[in-house]
């Protein structure tokens, strides 16, 4: 224990040392965290649309003052010239165009049916479903109303309305922050115990002084613990400091046991340590590591679940999920905290991350002690 006391004493004074090492820790995350719970959205809050409004109707009025009084809808420009309103689009300053064509108001009155056009921005396919999806709940709100106005009928007048109240759990409000949070929370403890896990490591090697430590009496064991746990109290740190954040400037809910939390977090953090030194036994400069660790940040968090839910990805890219550690942390932090999860609704993944961080943690020490 006096081994591992001696270079957890230099680990901490080594990072403390370094001006560059703090504002990493502190300074970067916070930053990360506070912009990117902002940024990281796929909420449609302002959808520019483009009106062609050929049959000047009350109808055709009305429909546009539907859209006019969404929320979600900024009218930038009304004309008759379809050409007109393509351009705009072209130039980006478009999402969607709404085309109401002459005879509008007629046909619906005489045939009960007309057409309106939309056309809308499809480069990104995320947010051009949003918008269809938004529009045709506007239209159909607009056809509900007119088929009563229409109809007129005494027994559909008299008819109380059927009062629906719908209520959302665990996130009532739908805050996307609320969600985004535990996501982003998690990508940022990752990163910092897996990079500077890997880069500590392969300093060590650039600078010469690993060849130090291996002719010294430590043990392979004592070596080990004594560089990981320094990092891993560091993004115990991290969670803490980042939870306090979202509950006092986000107020984001946490309902169940934060002792779970930080419990599941030390089995989390074994996978991610045991992956940033096996990344540095394998590398033998600080570019490496980069080049190596950002491939497989990049993959993990796309394949997390951060965005959209791992049960609409393909059954082929499920099954390679079960490497991926981000999707168990991401997955759990979030029930933890939104839905006051116990350790029983975790325990499958708590469990596979077990037994992950032993195997990664086991091939990581096979593979340094075969490099020493």
């Amino acid at each position: 224990m006096r081994k591992i006391k001696y270079i957890l004493q230099k680990e901490f004074i080594q990072v403390f040392r370094d001006k560059t090492m703090l504002p990493m820790i502190l300074g970067v995350p916070i930053i990360q965290l506070v912009i990117l719970v902002h940024a990281a959205t796929l909420e449609m809050k302002s959808i520019d649309m483009y009106v062609i409004d050929k049959d000047l109707s009350s109808m055709s009025h009305k429909l546009i003052n539907k859209f006019d009084g969404s929320p979600f809808y900024n009218i930038n420009g009304v004309s008759f010239s379809l050409d007109k309103a393509l351009e705009t689009l072209e130039k980006n300053k478009t999402d969607v165009i709404v085309q109401i064509p002459y005879g509008f108001e007629r046909d619906l009155i005489r045939e009960n049916e007309t057409e309106v056009q939309l056309l809308i921005d499809g480069i990104n396919g995320t947010t051009a479903s949003l918008i269809n999806a938004y529009s045709s709940a506007v239209i159909s709100g607009f056809n509900r109303n007119i088929m009563v106005d229409l109809t007129q009928m005494p027994s559909v007048a008299n008819l109380e309305p059927i009062n629906i109240e719908t209520t959302y759990w665990y996130n009532p409000e739908l805050n996307y922050k609320i969600y985004m949070l535990p996501g982003i929370l998690v990508i940022l403890v990752t990163m910092i115990s897996m990079f500077l896990t890997a880069m500590n490591i392969v300093r060590e090697k650039e600078v010469g002084t690993i060849e130090q430590l291996n002719v010294t009496p430590i043990k392979k064991f004592e070596f080990i613990v004594g560089k990981l746990l320094p990092f891993m109290v560091i993004a115990l740190f991290e969670l803490a400091f980042g939870l306090a954040i979202g509950k006092f400037f986000f107020h984001i809910p946490i309902v169940g046991s934060l002792g779970l939390l930080f419990g599941f977090t030390v089995v989390y953090l074994m996978v991610v340590l045991g992956i940033g030194l096996f990344i540095s036994t394998i590398s033998s400069t600080q570019q490496q590591v980069m080049f190596i660790a950002f491939f497989f940040m990049l993959v993990f968090i796309l394949m997390s679940g951060i965005f959209t839910a791992t049960e609409s990805m393909p059954p082929w890219a499920q099954k390679v999920n079960i490497i991926n550690p981000f999707y168990y942390f991401m997955r759990v932090i979030r029930m933890i905290l939104l839905k006051g999860s116990g350790f029983r609704d975790i325990s499958y993944e708590f469990f596979s991350l077990l037994i992950y961080g032993t195997i990664m943690l086991s091939l990581a020490v096979w593979k340094y002690r075969k490099v020493a």
